[in-house]
Order: C-alpha cells, then structure tokens, then sequence
C-alpha cells in the first residue's frame, strides 16, 4: 500500500521527462525554436538537462518500491 504513491510520482516524471526529451529532440530535428525569444543552443540545453533530471527522478522513484 505504501508504494502507490512511489509507483505514481515515478509515472508522472517518467512520461514528463520522455515527453519533453521527444519533444525537444523533434524540435531541434526541425531546426524550429524549443523557446521564443531565447538562444536555440541554450534553450535546447536546458530543456534536456530538465529532461534527462526528471527520468532520473523516476528511476529513484521506481528504486524505493
């Protein structure tokens, strides 16, 4: 019972940060802008580092099952 909300976070990040990595990867494939108003490099950047933070949130998520 205990594990339910471990096992929802660790959803919720994992489709979070897969959606974002995807997204990112599509927009720069397309040479389009991942933040209007921002450096392509810089936005591309961070939107992955942000990515790639919440998959590792979900794997620590799934490890305290």
């Amino acid at each position: 019972m205990d594990s339910g909300p471990a096992i929802f976070a660790g959803v919720v990040f994992a489709l979070f940060g897969g959606g974002l990595l995807m997204w990112t990867a599509a927009r720069v494939r397309q040479r389009q802008p991942v933040a209007h108003g921002v450096s392509p490099v810089a936005s591309a950047t961070v939107a992955t580092l942000a990515a790639l933070i919440t998959l590792a949130l979900a794997a620590w998520c799934f490890t305290r099952l």
